[in-house]
Order: C-alpha cells, then structure tokens, then sequence
C-alpha cells in the first residue's frame, strides 16, 4: 500500500542533535552560499549585463546553483517567514521573470553567451538547470502563497514540452544531466497540469532507446542511456545523474503504478546497497566521471563520494519507501543521514566537502599528483568556501530543513516511524511526539494520539541486535515484517522503544579487497574515525584489539558521543626492511564520528584499520617496553 510522508514543515525537530543543525543551516549556511555565489558572479549573471571581456562569464550550471540556494531558502522561509529573506527572494525572481523570453525559456548562460545554440547540446545542462529552476518555484509558492515565481516556470515547462515532445525540434531527445524528470513529476503534482506528467515520462521512457550525443567519460553509460531504463538493473555512471533518474523512475513507478519500471529501482537499489555503496552512505567510487564502476570497488583514499550524491541517494530511497514499507530503505537513509550527508558540511555550516573521502593522509599530497586522464585525484583536505563547481553547498541548504520530512509515513493502515529524531508532528488529526537523545542513546518514548484504525509500525534499525517494546513497563506485543514491528494502535499510546547501542566492529565483504584485515567502528546508525590530531601521524599502522574495552565520552560539541578503544601500534625502526621481532606498544585510540573530521585543521583521518586478527602471532612479536 503506497504510504506519504508526513511534511516537514508539519514536523517540528526539538532535539540538539538535529535542531542545531538546522539553526546553522538557516543562520550560517544559507548566508554562506549566498555570499560566495554573489562573489563569483552567480547572482550578477540575473542581471543580464554581462559584456564579452567582463569577469566571471555566466557558466552553463549557474542557473542550478542559484535555483538549488532559493529552494533551500524556501522551505527556510517555510518553517518561519523572514521578510528579509522573503524580499531577497522576491528580488531574484523578479529579475527571472523580467529576463524570461516570450516563449518561456530561461537560461543565463545561452541568453547572454550562446542564443543561437538554444536546445542543440545535450550535455550543456539546459534541462538540468530547468529543472531546478522548477523544483524553487514550487517551494516559493508552497512557502509563501506567491505564486509568479511558478508561473514563470510553468511556461519554461511549456515551452520545453513543445520543442521536446510535441515538435521534436531540439538538437537532442533527453537531457545528458537529468533532474527535469523529478522536477516535473512535481510540477504535476502542485498544478495538476498532465502534460508536465506526461513529458516526465516521456523524458523517462526515451532515454536509452536511441543514439543520442554522449559526453567522452564512459559513454552511453555515463549518462545511464546504456539501456532503456526498464531494463537496467545495475547503478552505472555519474552517480549524481543515476540517483535523480533513480528518484524520478521509483515516482513514476509509483504514480502509475508501473511494475517494471519499479523492478527495475528495486534491482538498481540492490546492487546499490549490497556492492556499491561505502559504510558512509556515499557512492560513486571513481573520480573520472564522478561515477559507480564495478562491484566492491570502494577505495578509500581516493573515495570520491560526492555530496550531492549522498543526497540523491536519500531521494530515492524515501520514493522507494512510499511504494513499500521496507526499512532497507529507512535504514540506508538513516546511513546516509548521519555519516555521508552531514560530511559534507563543517561544523559551522560554512565550508564544505565535495567529495567525502574516508582516509586522509595529507602527507601524500607533497608527492607528483598531476592527473592525467585516467588517474585519481587525492581529495583535499579541508572543506572549502566554494568550488567552480559548486552544486553540493545549495544542495545542503535545500536538503537540511526537510530532514523533519524523513522521519514520520502514513498510509491507510498505518503511522510509520522511520526515523528515530526528538520531534513533534501533526496531520488530520493525527499527533505524534517523540523523545530520544539519538543517536547518542537508543531509547525512544512514541506518543500518539488520534491514530484512529491505524497500527503503528516502528523500524528496527540495522545496527539493532537488541531491543524490548514496553507500554507502562509491560512488553507489547508485535509482529515484525520487513524489518518495521506493527503494534496496534489504541487512541491514546505511550510507547518505550529501547535499543541496546553498543560499540560494533564492522568488517566488509571479502571482495572489497582495500577493506580486507580491516574493520570499522559503529554505534548505533554512526561510523567512527581516527583522527592524527587525536592520536598521531602514520594511522595506517594502527591495529584494533580483539578485545575494545569501549569507552563512551559524551561530547557536547557534536551532540553525539566520541569512543576511546584498544589498539595496538608498532614502534618505529630505522631501516626500510627488517626481519626482526616486530615491538608493539599498546595504546587508547581516540575516535570522533565519521561527520565530524576535519573540522581541527589538516590532519590524518581513518575509517578502517587493521583488526585484531590481524596481529603477529605472538612468538614473532614483542610487546615495547
């Protein structure tokens, strides 16, 4: 039975986990963006008086920066007006309107730069950019009741369905950087307009079934048009293009009910999950092409894990999860949420990860990196203000305030507690109030009322081994389906969920041969590192004790706790070889979650280290004095 989310902006988060988070985002963060992209030039380039020899030419992606930055301050201006912020935005829009040509179409960069080009390329990121242009336009008129932004861009979608569909008079036939697709399956389902419906599908059921211009990085599968998308069953390419195809497929599946088109997401998510996805939530392995290659090829030095991958990842598994209550897809959300996503952005909420690595040895960055075609770049090792490409900060402005959207389900039958987060939500009478110290604690106490017929379903975690479900210190009784356990509602309810949250040693598959000797530390839903600041330079040569002895620090700084275990590490010897006794010395490694690295300047950062099995036996080892 297909299942809603209950909106974010009917989801109040009151915890300091992620309430804090959202504060930085829409005092901080938003700012932040703002600043940079008025800086280089982004916002200017609305003005349209761009002049051959000025600095900071328009670029073919600054239409998507913008429009990523005015969504996010959207949904902001959603869960409380600003009239600042709301005459900022009306601003922008304004020129938008002012500068959009009679037909409907907008664009800064082929306006200004290239108006006899209009529609000729398809990897010129016209459709992308359009796409989100349409996605901020519907988050204004929600947010605000204005509604000229929306019908700025409901014309763009006009004019885009006749060139496209009605008059095939482009130069191409699907977009080579997809997002369209999802934008206007939501343009249909805020006017109600059925040609946005049906030229989402069109741009869906198209791609993959004729030769189109493809860029030079990986082909046809760089740009997932290797196969009509029915038929694909394997993540390929661009993994920021794949996840937005990915969404815009499980919806569509979804609205009409099109079971091959969902066999096909559930195929894709699978090879996803269960080989090409790192411990983080992050995918997309290889820095050429930004893209998946082959299965268990998860480096981690090199990990490129883009930002806005990890986002897109969270979309289609959230429409994944309106057409089937599976916590595999909670769960990967989840996985996501507190690791890969919240990476990318510092602690301040001002600089950010493009890339998500999960080792840093900066003293490697001294060697010859000049990268050839072909060759692997070193990520960098602190975040930045802003990239020449700069998509994944708007991104995170837009993606933080709907966190509250992730958390509650409701269908005919039942409430579903996706996620564990200390919030408050309502709907048609429906109250729901949570209360959890997660996920630095696993202890849940649900209210509810006005849950009518409904049964209540809350997600037992990956990460759970153990858990008891009590209503006045009595255990309920539950069904458990699908990794969700079912209890009957009663109009009134107060349930305890308690999970035991230990520390866990975690070991990848054997085939992920970077990971193989190695294991990695969790608890609960978050993944821990070590950082040399914490424990000195050359971490790669720490092992883990078989026996942790974990230690628990509470941490006010990342509202998460910090881990202290046993690890042993080798003293150091002159020469570059040696067969002689190997001199261990015990030490108490420090770890902080995985979010937080790099937020105490440049330093060495592991997620995997050598196990305790992996220790010298013990008559060809001694232990230092």
């Amino acid at each position: 039975m297909a299942q809603t989310f209950i909106p974010f902006h009917q989801v109040s988060l009151t915890d300091d986990f992620w309430r804090s988070r959202q504060q930085v985002n829409a005092e901080a963060t938003l700012q932040a963006v703002y600043e940079r992209f008025k800086e280089t030039g982004r916002f200017a380039a609305l003005d349209f008086a761009y002049r051959p020899g000025d600095p900071n030419p328009p670029h073919i992606f600054w239409d998507s920066d913008i429009a990523k930055w005015m969504e996010g301050a959207a949904y902001i201006l959603r869960q409380g007006r600003d009239p600042a912020l709301e005459a900022l935005m009306d601003a922008l829009i304004e020129k938008i309107v002012l500068h959009q040509r009679e037909d409907g179409y907008f664009n800064t960069y082929f306006q200004q730069m290239a108006p006899d080009e209009i529609f000729r390329h398809r990897t010129q990121h016209e459709l992308y950019c359009a796409g989100h242009l349409m996605e901020a336009a519907i988050a204004y008129a929600q947010a605000t009741g204005k509604d000229r932004f929306l019908r700025a861009m409901c014309r763009y979608a006009d004019c885009i369905d006749r060139v496209f569909r009605v008059e095939r008079s482009a130069g191409f036939t699907t977009p080579g950087h997809e997002e369209i697709e999802l934008a206007l399956l939501r343009l249909w389902e805020a006017t109600g307009e059925e040609r946005y419906l049906t030229l989402a599908r069109f741009f869906i059921d198209q791609r993959g079934t004729s030769e189109e211009t493809e860029y030079e990085v990986n082909r046809h599968c760089y740009s997932q048009s290797h196969l009509p998308v029915r038929e694909q069953t394997t993540a390929e390419g661009h993994a920021v293009r794949a996840v937005y195809l990915y969404t815009a497929m499980a919806k569509l599946a979804r609205i009409d009910g099109d079971q091959a088109l969902k066999s096909a997401c559930e195929k894709i998510f699978e090879n996803i999950i269960s080989r090409r996805m790192y411990i983080t939530g992050g995918i997309g392995s290889a820095a050429l092409g930004e893209a998946f290659t082959v299965d268990y090829d998860l480096p981690n030095l090199t990990a490129y894990s883009e930002s806005c991958a990890a986002i897109g990842l969270m979309l289609f598994c959230q429409q994944l999860q309106c057409m089937e209550a599976d916590s595999r897809y909670a769960d990967t959300i989840e996985r996501v949420m507190y690791n890969g996503f919240l990476s990318a952005v510092s602690l301040d909420g001002t600089s950010f990860f493009y890339l998500n690595p999960l080792e840093i040895a900066p003293k490697l960055l001294k060697r010859d990196v000049s990268i050839r075609k072909g060759g692997r770049e070193l990520p960098i090792t602190q975040r930045q203000k802003v990239f020449s490409c700069s998509c994944c900060p708007p991104n995170i402005v837009r993606m933080m305030p709907q966190i509250g959207g992730l958390v509650y389900g409701v269908d005919d039958d039942t409430l579903y507690v996706h996620q564990y987060i200390q919030s408050e939500a309502e709907m048609d009478g429906l109250t729901v109030t949570q209360e959890t110290a997660y996920p630095a604690a696993g202890k849940v106490i649900l209210t509810v009322s006005g849950c009518g017929k409904r049964r209540i379903a809350l997600r037992k975690p990956f990460w759970c081994r153990s858990l008891t479900l009590t209503q006045e210190g009595r255990p309920v009784a539950y069904i458990q389906e699908k990794g969700y356990l079912y209890v009957d509602a009663a109009p009134e309810m107060r349930l305890e969920l308690d999970m035991a949250m230990p520390v866990a040693l975690i070991q990848a598959n054997p085939r992920v041969y970077e990971n193989c000797g190695k294991a990695a530390l969790m608890r609960g839903p978050v993944v821990y590192c070590a950082e040399g600041v914490d424990n000195g330079d050359n971490l790669k040569d720490v092992m883990l004790d078989a026996d942790l002895a974990p230690e628990v620090q509470e941490s006010d700084l990342y509202h998460c706790p910090t881990l202290c275990v046993n690890a042993w590490r080798r003293v150091d010897f002159d020469e570059l070889y040696t067969a002689a006794p190997i001199a261990l010395k015990p030490i108490r490694l420090r770890l902080i979650p995985y979010f937080a690295f790099a937020n105490r300047g440049t330093t060495e950062m592991v997620v995997w280290m050598n196990c305790g099995s992996a220790l010298p036996a013990k008559e060809t080892c001694r232990t230092a004095e």
